[in-house]
């Protein structure tokens, strides 16, 4: 164990909770109305009324020298904004997308998709100033994420979350100089820190991937392996379109993350969260297991779809499903 090291137990991160205040009422579960996301954990203090226990689940992940580098003002987290070209170059919408996919395939991005801002996607009190939202998605390393959970001596799992949100940044930052060496206006969302954006449902949309059972998302090819970051931009683009491959059909049967899940926060069954009926994780349960374990990560390592190689045979085992059920 590292010298001058202090565990936090998960008993010690229930106490900072704020008193009769719970995380998923933030959340909006049992809610039937849509609306909009509430501002909350990984938000500023004055917009987070958990900003006491997130403060403490920070600074006992950066405990970990590999963590505390991960996230240092010296990391590479992509390059400095260009001054943006005053006179745009027209193109279509179609090569605008085509062009800056190809673009961030070749700077660090696994998965492009393209959405609109709606404002399912927007936390309540922010704006994103442009209409056009680019979801960059970035496989992480599918052997250390099996490691999880994390702990001082073994944070294999948790550093290289770290590490690849810093790949998603410097990717989102390359895409900023792209758009505005073409002339047009970006902001990007570089993660894992919260801001306007509430990422999950705009990747969805975008085609990245479904909701999981453990509130994360299950991409086609790497599972829940990967980390998120996206640019707002008002360069025309053409949109994606949501892709149904058998994750959600497949989560409403398979119960693995929620019988590895320790502090038992993932539900068998979806929850109305906001007016919508989905898959949720109690933040309540969850987040002093997370804290303790710098940010644990059992259920996307646990994940069917997470295994390399795997995806496909999971697909083929659905459509055979599917068939002999129609036949019956």
């Amino acid at each position: 164990m590292k010298p001058d090291y202090v565990h936090r137990t998960t008993e010690d991160f229930k106490k900072l909770f704020p008193d009769g205040l719970s995380g998923n009422d933030i959340n909006g579960r049992g809610v039937t109305e849509p609306s909009q996301p509430k501002t909350f954990f990984w938000h500023p203090p004055a917009e987070n009324p958990f900003h006491e226990l997130q403060d403490a689940v920070i600074s006992h992940q950066r405990q970990a020298p590999e963590i505390l580098n991960a996230y240092s003002r010296d990391a590479n987290r992509g390059p400095r904004p260009i001054e943006r070209n005053p006179d745009p170059v027209q193109k279509s919408p179609h090569e605008w997308s085509s062009e800056v996919r190809e673009f961030a395939l070749q700077n660090d991005a696994d998965q492009v998709g393209f959405t609109p801002v709606l404002p399912a996607y927007v936390y309540e009190g922010y704006d994103i100033p442009y209409p056009n939202l680019i979801m960059i998605a970035v496989a992480m390393d599918y052997d250390r994420l099996a490691t999880a959970p994390s702990s001082i001596d073994n944070i294999d799992a948790a550093e290289e979350v770290a590490v690849k949100y810093n790949t998603a940044s410097r990717s989102a930052r390359r895409i900023c100089n792209f758009i505005l060496e073409a002339g047009y206006s970006v902001k990007a969302f570089p993660g894992p820190m919260a801001t306007a954006l509430n990422m999950i449902p705009a990747a969805i949309q975008a085609g990245i991937g479904e909701l999981g059972k453990h509130g994360s998302m299950i991409n086609r090819n790497y599972g829940s392996s990967f980390r998120l970051s996206a640019v707002a931009t008002d360069m025309p683009l053409a949109f994606d379109k949501q892709e149904i491959f058998g994750a959600d059909e497949f989560c409403a049967s398979c119960q693995v993350c929620t019988k590895a899940c320790p502090p038992e926060a993932i539900s068998p069954d979806k929850q109305m969260i906001r007016g919508n009926e989905k898959w949720y994780t109690d933040f309540d349960k969850c987040i002093p297991y997370f804290g303790e374990t710098f940010s644990c990560g059992i259920c996307l390592a646990v994940c069917p779809w997470s295994r390399p190689g795997i995806s496909e045979k999971l697909i083929q085992k659905l459509a055979r499903r599917r068939d002999r059920l129609a036949a019956e």
